[in-house]
């Protein structure tokens, strides 16, 4: 405890550091506050008796956009636009040569993040007609009586446009001037905003409602726990590749002198496409129910209501099964062992016992294969054990934070925020946050981040 408050007071009387930690509370608090502006042309009121749906993929777009997506928020489609155009540009990257050498170049850089927000502009406002569209049919009933429909239409893109850009905007700010990725900061606070509340209904439910009594809910706080530092563990999981650097010589020719090589290592992540394979998974998952919901036959509806189910065994098998081939196809689009290769090779340095260039490519990629396999299960299994704790009683809110998309993004945010927290740490002289050594976040690691 005396080392906590140490650590706290170091962190606070850093200038620097305690300015761009208030920096960044401010703007998550100005989002938080937006989540809960209704859009013009509704009324809360009805919405609430409304908009009850929390299931599916509307459930999804929800849960990222921090609940502000069936409150009709400003904020109703959060940064998953941003996001959508991102993700679209990256896997272009390497599909188009053109935009591959951009992304290798600064200027390139500056002109992709460029038309990665105005892509983000025609996303959200398809996403915006659709979500008028959605108010519409579900929540008629909260649009005020004489609204024009088309005013309504109209005002409701330009806000919701705007609001996203406004959302991006905080990201970017977080990411330049505060603590932490900002995006990614924003989409977590949206996510654990949600756990106090099923804190809450999960202690009502084991004490007031017959489910076991206080020990129960103790147990599912262990076990919660236990989650957590499976969770941690990976995450920061890491298979290091021995590295050598060749000998070299330093000086003009009058004062040359050569310098040893040096022992390094290439950090290989055990889950190198981070939550990005469970999302395409859900996203998958949703496409039959969506289809079949057009058929009237009665065997296609069973077969609905099976899949629609996560506490279904069918339901999880198929579940596990699309995590795992989205980890490595995910992994494929990201990880380029060729040019790690290349730059190993430009910068004189070697694998022990590889022969640089091509054999070192296969040989980079045969040890990401082999990682790759016990990530994808482990990235599975948590994918499946919020089904796993609602088939056990679990009350469907709190049981979404056992593992699957909650907490891969939570625990992966907070130790991209430690990580930086810790770097201000250390280059001051202080001490770190662990003893045991350094916070390794997914900001060290090969692949992409949410």
């Amino acid at each position: 405890m005396k080392k906590l408050i140490e650590t706290l007071k170091n962190i606070w009387g850093i200038d620097e550091l305690r300015k761009r930690i208030l920096f960044t509370l401010l703007l998550v608090l100005v989002y938080r506050a937006g989540c809960y502006i209704t859009l013009p042309g509704i009324n809360p009121n009805l919405l609430a008796l409304e908009s009850s749906q929390n299931g599916g993929l509307l459930g999804l777009f929800n849960m990222f956009a921090g609940g502000a997506f069936l409150r009709a928020s400003i904020f109703a489609l959060g940064v998953m636009p941003y996001i959508s155009a991102s993700i679209f540009m990256q896997l272009a990257g390497i599909v188009v040569p053109q935009i591959a050498k951009m992304q290798r170049e600064e200027s390139g850089r500056k002109k992709i993040n460029q038309y990665t927000r105005y892509l983000t502009v025609l996303v959200t406002a398809f996403q915006a007609s659709a979500y008028v569209a959605y108010l519409r049919t579900q929540t008629g009933g909260a649009i005020v009586e004489g609204f024009s429909p088309v005013l309504f239409w109209l005002s409701t893109v330009i806000v919701l446009t705007a609001g996203t850009l406004f959302v991006m905007w905080m990201g970017e700010k977080i990411t330049d001037k505060g603590i932490g990725n900002g995006t990614s900061l924003i989409i977590m606070v949206g996510i654990l905003a949600r756990l106090p509340h099923s804190l809450g209904q999960e202690f009502d439910a084991k004490n007031l409602g017959g489910g076991g009594g206080l020990l129960i809910f103790l147990i599912e706080i262990a076990i919660f726990i236990g989650v957590i530092v499976g969770l941690i563990l990976l995450t920061q999981g890491t298979r290091k590749i021995p590295l050598n650097y060749a000998r070299r010589i330093i000086g003009s020719t009058n004062a040359a002198k050569e310098v040893s090589g040096s022992r390094d290592f290439i950090p290989l992540k055990v889950n190198s496409a981070g939550v990005m394979p469970i999302i395409f998974a859900q996203a998958i998952m949703f496409i039959p129910a969506t289809l079949v919901g057009f058929s009237n036959n009665e065997g296609a509806q069973g077969f609905v209501r099976a899949m629609s189910d996560h506490t279904s065994l069918i339901y999880n098998i198929v579940y596990a099964v699309l995590v795992i081939a989205f980890t490595y196809f995910y992994t494929a689009l990201i990880f380029n062992p060729s040019e790690m290769a290349d730059n190993l090779k430009r910068n004189n340095s070697f694998i022990p016992g590889v022969k640089p260039g091509e054999p070192t490519a296969d040989y980079i990629a045969t040890i990401m294969d082999r990682i790759t396999l016990p990530g994808a299960v482990f990235l599975a299994v948590a994918g499946v054990l919020p089904g796993i704790a609602a088939l056990l009683g679990v009350t469907s809110g709190f049981s979404s934070f056992f593992g699957g998309t909650s907490m891969l993004i939570g625990v992966g945010v907070i130790l991209d925020t430690l990580q930086q927290i810790e770097s201000h740490l250390l280059m001051r002289q202080y001490d770190g946050l662990m003893k045991t050594g350094r916070i390794s976040g997914r900001q060290a690691a090969t692949g992409a981040s949410v």
